[in-house]
């Protein structure tokens, strides 16, 4: 009797976590993702050599490396270093040094603004997690060179250096902000800021339509400010809702709030949430088409685990946020089904990437149902805050 009684004490536990109770469940699901992760990082960590990241699967099935200029370069040291945070496994770490240190040059880049995913992911968790002063000078430098590319007059940062566009800002660079407002405390450069919450305003003017979906380009006139041209270079039509874009606006506006305590910013992560929760064309699943305008399945609509993550990821510190426990559970269900085997890679399968079906570009034949290391990173970075959120203890989850 002593034997089932504790059973069940065991199963109506509560636990307490950021003022909201929680029922103690069966975490199978978490504790099958953990070990998948832990195990394709510790193998891919063997499999490839820093400087030259894995970064997709191209369709004959060898990997696609994304070398130093590479937009998502900073991706898979970031995936370790997350891989080391829910684990404590050291191996991991010293992989996470290794590649992260392997990009050092990224501190002279000037010619992007994807800086944020470069260097921050990279160097930006290697310094939450060691306090190591050797990751501050690629730091610094990086975040110098990202200030470097905002203009007063647009009030934005510009995105690309190339096409036809005059001034071009991309939803994308919502992401980026997260490096500017981390160094302008860690450095003293409050002008950081400025320009990030000026970035962030400009953006949420222009960028967005009545539903709250928004354009993937925007470009300026850097005379007036204006903005002279609306549309799109990776989504369905200029009209259409890419679904990473989406899902980049919802992260962009969250942490905006989260660093400024601005509540426009806040309102607008709602705005965007409740476009994605309730729109019509998403699945049982919650993991997106790659654009929400796509809603009859087949060839042309693939899912895109990346967007997936990235919402995820974005809803958990929204539920906190608002203390709206219906952004958690949404969360919670993409969680659940990227942890799935429908999304989920066996070990030593999917050239040791973690999650399968994600989308980088379909309308250039590019990355389309493919792993891509960005998916991986948000996946990791959406668990950890989940178990945050949950108050469960990763490194002993096993």
């Amino acid at each position: 009797m002593k034997k089932i009684a504790s059973v069940l004490i065991g199963y109506i536990a509560l636990i307490m976590a950021n003022g909201q109770v929680y029922a103690q469940e069966d975490l199978g699901w978490l504790k099958n993702a953990k070990k998948s992760i832990v195990y394709q990082l510790k193998k891919a960590s063997e499999a490839y050599k820093p400087g030259m990241n894995p970064r997709s699967i191209y369709a004959n099935g060898t990997v696609r490396l994304a070398p130093q200029e590479d937009w998502t370069t900073g991706f898979f040291p970031g995936t370790l270093w997350y891989g080391y945070e829910m684990s404590g496994d050291k191996q991991l770490a010293n992989s996470a040094r290794k590649f992260t240190l392997a990009m050092d040059s990224l501190k002279n880049f000037t010619h992007t603004h994807d800086l944020g995913f470069m260097i921050y992911c990279s160097y930006g968790n290697a310094y939450r997690l060691t306090k190591d002063q050797a990751y501050l000078p690629t730091l610094k430098s990086g975040a110098a060179n990202l200030y470097g590319r905002y203009n007063k007059t647009v009030g934005a940062i510009r995105s690309w250096d190339f096409g036809h566009w005059q001034f071009p800002v991309i939803i994308d660079n919502m992401m980026n902000l997260d490096y500017l407002y981390w160094a302008a405390k860690e450095f003293n450069k409050p002008e950081y800021e400025q320009a990030s919450e000026q970035h962030a305003l400009t953006t949420l003017k222009n960028h967005f339509r009545m539903d709250n979906s928004s354009y993937h380009v925007v470009s300026y006139d850097t005379l007036s400010g204006r903005a002279i041209e609306k549309g799109t270079h990776q989504g369905l039509t200029d009209e259409s809702a890419w679904s990473r874009g989406q899902a980049w606006g919802l992260y962009g506006y969250t942490m905006s709030f989260k660093e400024t305590n601005n509540k426009v910013f806040l309102d607008h992560a709602i705005a965007i949430a409740k476009f994605i929760m309730e729109h019509p064309n998403v699945d049982a699943d919650k993991v997106p088409y790659w654009d929400y305008d796509i809603h009859n399945g087949g060839e042309r609509a693939p899912r895109d685990a990346s967007a997936a993550a990235v919402i995820a990821s974005s809803l958990i510190d929204l539920a906190k946020y608002t203390n709206n426990q219906a952004y958690f559970k949404y969360a919670e269900d993409i969680l659940k089904s990227l942890s799935s085997s429908a999304y989920l890679a066996k070990p030593n399968d999917n050239k040791y990437f973690i999650l399968k079906h994600s989308v980088g570009a379909f309308l250039y034949n590019s990355e389309i149902d493919t792993p891509l290391n960005y998916a991986d990173y948000y996946y990791l970075e959406a668990l950890l805050r989940y178990a945050a959120a949950k108050n469960i203890d990763l490194k002993k989850l096993n």
